[in-house]
């Protein structure tokens, strides 16, 4: 299993605003501190926005701020939300699966119960449990150094 770029930055744009809590902040400051192209970042905050896990503000003045608590926002629902698309193996994928054994496989059913156990543990993992007590992440993300 690997995660995809677009998740993993998904991901560190959340931690970032995580970070500057409840500030406003700009997409350019996340890309260039999560070592990404705008560009890029630009198209993960768009979905970041429809999934409705942030709120967006064009415009001088405008930027992106978490639309919920940090507490409330957990990794599983992030990760199902951007890997959805992506099939775990192509019995996943219901109108692209081509695999002759199919009808007879049971690893289908293996691996959904893994994934659901994996996704099970994530869901308890809130995105403020990547950012709270962690000075190292708070001093490289935060916009403002945090006071000595």
């Amino acid at each position: 299993m690997r995660l995809t770029i677009r998740t993993n930055l998904a991901l560190r744009a959340l931690m970032f605003c995580a970070v500057n809590h409840p500030n406003m902040v700009r997409k350019n400051d996340i890309a260039e501190r999560c070592n990404t192209s705008p560009n890029h970042m630009a198209q993960v905050v768009n979905m970041l926005g429809q999934q409705g896990f942030v709120r967006t503000l064009r415009g001088r003045g405008g930027g992106i701020k978490l639309a919920h608590r940090p507490e409330d926002i957990s990794v599983g629902a992030v990760m199902r939300a951007f890997e959805s698309e992506v099939p775990f193996a192509e019995c996943f994928a219901d109108g692209a699966n081509c695999c002759p054994i199919t009808p007879f496989c049971r690893l289908k059913e293996a691996f959904g119960g893994a994934l659901g156990a994996f996704y099970g543990h994530l869901d308890g993992i809130m995105i403020a449990d990547l950012v709270r007590g962690n000075p190292g992440l708070r001093n490289l993300l935060a916009i403002e150094p945090a006071p000595a």
